[in-house]
């Protein structure tokens, strides 16, 4: 860790039984059971988690981008995101879309704060390079 990395938050969870068990954190607030895609069981997956934990941070991301322009975003502002899990010859990989909705603002603008967001949301960050992603202003 470098001397200016100040650590905001730490995610803590205990999980068992791999796709088809149950993943809790550490503080109680999620506590969900877990099924493979499209398999039998009433639980999520890891894939709809993901898609859900960065479809929330890009938006925190964006909200940073309108910020410094002096942009109001809508309440009505939504990331669809579609996380794959793909295969090719028994190689597992992941593929990922973000369809960005901002009504009333101009698309050139909400594609200017799509194009910030995505340099600066920490999911994007992770995925660059690792994951194919499209992102659409919708």
């Amino acid at each position: 860790m470098s001397s200016t990395e100040k650590i905001l938050y730490t995610g803590k969870t205990h999980t068992t039984g791999g796709r088809d068990g149950a993943s809790t954190s550490s503080d109680g607030r999620l506590d969900v059971k877990l099924s493979s895609p499209g398999g039998p069981g009433n639980g999520t997956n890891p894939e709809q988690l993901f898609a859900a934990g960065w479809s929330a941070c890009f938006i925190g991301a964006m909200g940073l981008a309108a910020g410094k322009l002096k942009i109001k975003l809508p309440a009505d502002l939504a990331v669809d995101a579609e996380v794959d899990l793909a295969n090719t010859d028994g190689a597992y990989f992941l593929k990922a879309r973000l369809n960005v909705s901002v009504p009333g603002i101009e698309r050139e603008v909400v594609q200017s704060l799509v194009d910030a967001a995505h340099q600066t949301c920490p999911y994007s960050k992770a995925t660059r390079g690792n994951v194919d992603v499209t992102i659409h202003v919708v």
